[in-house]
């Protein structure tokens, strides 16, 4: 499995802020055995993210995902960049991060990240916190090997996956 990961973020794009989230997102996916093999920091631009997700998709990776640009901050824009080039949502995704993120705290609700499909690269907003992108990743990294799957067409039924525990 391959990844790529972009850092939205106005600071960070201009070296005054270290990412820290970026990297914590690239040692999760090593846990599951996915190489993160593109990796930016962008500024909080809906444009300049939208043809990153654009560019990062062509080259067919499994996931991409963001990290920052998610909450209510008028330069918070990466939902809207995110929904401009995806091809179907997937909002079971954001839904379960922010499920899970509401028993620690109760700001998660304040999360506008979205998820979805571009080609056959999966990708999901993250928030911009290395403590809060752990958080999310703990409920998600278990189901990404079997979403891939489904997407490439290499498991048929969610229902029959050894991994299911329902």
């Amino acid at each position: 499995m391959k990844a790529g990961v972009i850092t939205v973020s106005d600071k960070g794009s201009k070296g005054l802020r270290t990412d820290t989230s970026g990297p914590a997102i690239k040692e999760m996916l090593k846990t599951i055995g996915c190489e993160t093999v593109e990796y930016t920091i962008v500024p909080d631009e809906r444009d300049i993210i939208a043809n990153e997700i654009i560019r990062m998709s062509s080259l067919d990776l499994d996931f991409i995902f963001t990290t920052g640009g998610t909450g209510f901050s008028k330069r918070d824009v990466t939902p809207e960049a995110t929904l401009d080039v995806i091809e179907r949502e997937a909002p079971g995704i954001p839904e379960a991060m922010r499920y899970h993120s509401l028993k620690i705290t109760p700001k998660a609700m304040l999360s506008r990240a979205k998820a979805g499909i571009r080609g056959n690269s999966i990708i999901i907003n993250l928030p911009g916190s290395e403590k809060a992108v752990k958080e999310h990743l703990e409920i998600v990294l278990p189901v990404l090997d079997h979403a891939r799957g489904i997407l490439l067409g290499l498991h048929s039924e969610c229902g029959n996956h050894p991994h299911d525990k329902i």
